[in-house]
């Protein structure tokens, strides 16, 4: 069974990524899983979402470069060496994974994002002021 991935391309400039998010936001659109490559010039935004051919059309109605591209969501035990035999599988017969990326289950009543911010601290002063938890290493452990 395959699951509908939306690509979007975007320019590797400040703001492009809340674009999206509020775009999408606005329709009530909501993103489930995620993924952010860049280079210098652009990256790639792999999401997916609740309603995927909705999200299709209004990414493209405001401007957005984006496609649908089929994935395969795959079940991993939560334990040592879980990916690992999945990845063994593939490999066994020659199949190769161009690139992955987790889903992640909610946890009480909200979802965990792992973020790189690249001024840490400032950014966890101001989490910590707008009353946005944070998790520590050993509470996602915990989960």
């Amino acid at each position: 069974m395959s699951v509908k991935q939306i690509s979007v391309f975007l320019e590797n400039k400040k703001g492009r990524l809340a674009e999206v998010a509020k775009t999408l936001s606005h329709e009530k659109i909501n993103i489930r899983a995620l993924s952010l490559a860049d280079t210098a010039d652009f990256g790639v935004l792999r999401i997916i979402v609740d309603n995927p051919d909705r999200s299709l059309t209004v990414l493209k109605t405001h401007g957005f470069v984006a496609q649908v591209t089929e994935v395969i969501a795959v079940e991993v035990e939560d334990r040592p060496g879980g990916l690992s035999r999945i990845l063994e599988v593939l490999d066994q017969d020659n199949v190769n994974v161009e690139y992955m990326y987790a889903y992640v289950e909610k946890s009480r009543e909200n979802a965990i994002v792992i973020c790189r911010i690249d001024d840490r601290e400032r950014a966890l002063q101001i989490l910590e002021k707008n009353g946005i938890a944070t998790l520590s290493a050993e509470a996602l452990k915990a989960l």
